[in-house]
């Protein structure tokens, strides 16, 4: 998941290889450099900069972040808010408002980070109180009337733009617009305190779920089946006969959830999990819902959802519902099928030829079938994907079909000890393009899914030198365990194959504006490079260029298993995906022009009827962090699916697959370095060199043929 922040109208601009084409990835250890001083020397050839974050450290070293970036931010919107109406031009308007938020977006992105991933609670709670602050002011930059008033002067001059400069124009009186800029002053009022009420909601919302915790005991017996390298795992043991999951921990719900043979055990945690934060969040989500639908009402839209998605490629609320009612009926005799088969396998473990499939039950009987079917025992690949194995194995791939070399750099400051940090350059140039930190393994209080945080945006600076980026891989892997690494899942190598292909898309922009800048795309797009990469995870070539047995190096993945591997994930396809589509559908439903009084009552019918129904006494909504975000946008993730697949032909039909040098200059060029500087549209087109088209998704599917 690609992390982006701040929804007011500046916010918009604040977060938003081998020469040879037949060389294999380059599996040396990433150089190390002592220090960032050549990397900065090398900069400046390019007319460019590489900068360190200096993160705050200290609760009254962030009171006074937030407090010095409003003050000096205020003090250039005075400057633009009093400008001479006849003396307006782009440059001192339009520009000038990107530089504004671009610089007190780089706060924000700073603080939104250490609000996830300090080891200090003290240092999170001042972290999440001063982003309150920041988003408050943040919503009223969009009713600053003397700064409106020299952008609409300059707008009336009816200017003659192009390219990135018209975007950026055309798209800031949009958000003035979408902000109730043109509504009577008393209506403009009352949408300004909607908004900032809402960034105080949701930034709760968020904070419960990252603060929720749930320890679950159980016997060994209880957990039969479940792997003993996981169970052995420091703090899972918790006494003589008593083992600890921890139902917030994503890997050890998961890894649970798909293992333990007891039905009883798996019930226990699925009804855990789904009222973790439920107290408090319930209660807020049903504020949250009804402040948003004022709000997309006082502005002229029929939805929450119209309003939410009027700027991405969907562009309405009907086009989001119609493609996910789509894909839910063609689905529907795949995942009936499927559904047989896990009634099949249940029936004969439990003896009752009549044993319904449940919610918790799905991930078991997924794995099952995988098991029995196709001799799938997803356990027993982790030996293949030891976690620095992977990552440099990764670091090659990327290397190769990007012209990238990756150094691991020294880091002025660590947040934590087992943090890494990252140089990305260009291996034709040596232009240095990026930073990146990478925080991989679970803790108390840290953010508990997978994202990229960007960090330093990419933009081009007054002086006319352009910031490179730094970002922020955050991920919860299966940390290592005495005397064994880090074994990776397949599932979790297929995640840091995505959200490093979120990175790159961030540190490979050349966008000029930070409006524009990476993954700082339409939410129904930014998914979608990422999503693509997932497919490299799949291919013989790629794994072999890394994928071996810890104990063995020389011991590859057979080809018959990756095989099967391909052909149990088509086998439990249909699943997968209506569980996609039912959490789309439930997010579309409650920004609907017609919220429901009951949201937990409506999401889970939905549920119910395109999923599995939630168990009794249960509120999974309260821990759908996506709410928060990508509110009226969960659709995206299928809609830039049907265009990753699209994308992923390029490399499929090219002459080296999915190490071809050729394309991934292509995408690197037509897809990454433009961000959103031009219709995400036109990036796709270019880069299929054709209409993009939605069969190659539906085929995967099998959906149709």
């Amino acid at each position: 998941m690609a992390k982006i922040g701040f929804s007011a109208l500046f916010m918009a601009a604040l977060l938003t290889a081998c020469e040879s084409n037949h060389s294999p990835p380059n599996q040396a250890p990433p150089e190390k450099t002592a220090s960032l001083a050549s990397l900065q020397r090398a900069a400046d050839r390019f007319n460019s900069v590489i900068s360190i974050p200096i993160f705050e450290t200290t609760t009254n070293a962030i009171d006074l972040a937030v407090a010095t970036v409003i003050q000096r931010a205020n003090a250039a919107l005075d400057r633009i808010g009093q400008l001479p109406r006849t003396g307006v031009t782009f440059q001192n308007t339009i520009q000038a408002l990107d530089h504004v938020g671009y610089e007190a977006g780089t706060t924000g992105n700073r603080l939104s980070l250490i609000k996830e991933v300090s080891p200090d609670a003290a240092i999170r709670d001042a972290a999440t109180e001063a982003l309150k602050r920041f988003q408050e002011w943040s919503v009223g930059l969009d009713y600053r009337e003397d700064v409106y008033a020299a952008v609409k002067a300059f707008a009336e001059t009816h200017p003659k733009l192009q390219g990135e400069d018209a975007k950026l124009f055309v798209e800031t009186l949009r958000d003035y617009r979408r902000a109730g800029l043109e509504l009577p002053k008393d209506k403009r009022e009352e949408v300004e305190r909607l908004r900032k009420e809402l960034t105080r909601l949701t930034t709760d919302f968020d904070t419960h779920i990252n603060e929720a915790r749930k320890a679950i005991a159980f016997t060994r017996s209880e957990l039969e089946g479940v792997p003993d390298n996981f169970l052995s795992q420091a703090g899972i043991k918790t006494g003589e006969d008593q083992y600890t999951i921890m139902a917030n921990v994503t890997f050890q719900f998961v890894t649970a959830m798909e293992t333990a043979k007891k039905e009883e055990t798996r019930r226990r945690l699925e009804v855990e999990h789904d009222n973790l934060a439920r107290e408090k969040n319930i209660p807020l989500l049903k504020q949250i819902l009804g402040v948003r639908h004022t709000i997309a009402a006082r502005l002229g839209y029929a939805s929450w959802a119209d309003y939410q998605i009027e700027p991405k490629m969907a562009k309405n609320e009907r086009t989001a519902v119609e493609f996910l009612e789509r894909m839910n009926r063609g689905l529907q005799p795949k995942f009936d099928a499927e559904l047989a088969e896990f009634q099949k396998i249940k029936a004969r473990e439990t003896g009752d030829a009549t044993a319904k499939i449940y919610l918790w039950d799905w991930r078991y009987y997924s794995n099952q079938l995988k098991k029995e079917k196709y001799a799938v025992d997803e356990e027993k690949l982790r030996v293949y994907f030891p976690y620095d194995r992977v990552l440099q194995g990764m670091f090659g791939v990327y290397q190769t079909i990007f012209g990238l070399r990756i150094h691991e750099i020294d880091a002025p400051y660590r947040w934590v000890p087992d943090l890494k940090f990252y140089a990305v350059t260009d291996a034709k140039t040596g232009e240095p393009l990026g930073l990146f930190y990478l925080d991989m393994f679970p803790r108390e209080g840290k953010y508990n899914h997978f994202a990229q945080f960007g960090i330093i945006e990419g933009k081009r600076l007054h002086d006319g030198k352009y910031q490179r980026p730094t970002v922020a891989l955050v991920c919860n892997f299966p940390p290592p365990a005495p005397g064994k690494p880090s074994l990776l899942s397949h599932r979790d190598v297929e995640t840091l194959f995505h959200e490093f292909g979120h990175a790159l898309h961030s540190i490979l922009t050349r966008a000029t504006y930070g409006r524009f800048s990476g993954t700082s795309v339409p939410r129904d797009f930014v998914e979608a490079p990422s999503q693509m990469l997932e497919r490299w995870v799949w291919d013989k070539k790629v794994l072999d260029s890394f994928a071996a047995h810890y104990q063995n190096p020389q011991g590859k993945i057979p080809e018959t298993m990756i095989s099967k591997l391909k052909e149990a994930k088509l086998a439990t396809v249909g699943t997968f995906y209506r569980r996609q589509l039912s959490f789309g559908l439930v997010d579309l439903k409650l920004h609907s022009a017609h919220p429901p009084e009951n949201p937990l009552s409506a999401a889970n019918a939905i549920q119910q009827e395109v999923f599995f129904a939630p168990p009794a006494d249960t509120a999974y909504l309260a821990y759908f962090g996506h709410l928060t975000g990508y509110d009226a946008g969960y659709y995206g993730y299928a809609w830039a699916d049907a265009i990753a697949a699209d994308l992923a032909t390029v490399f499929e039909k090219s002459q080296n697959g999915f190490l071809d040098q050729e394309a991934g200059r292509r995408l690197r060029e037509e897809i990454y370095a433009p961000g959103d500087s031009r219709d995400v549209s036109v990036s796709i087109e270019k880069f299929l060199g054709r209409p993009r088209s939605i069969d190659p998704f539906l085929k995967m599917i099998g959906v149709e043929k």
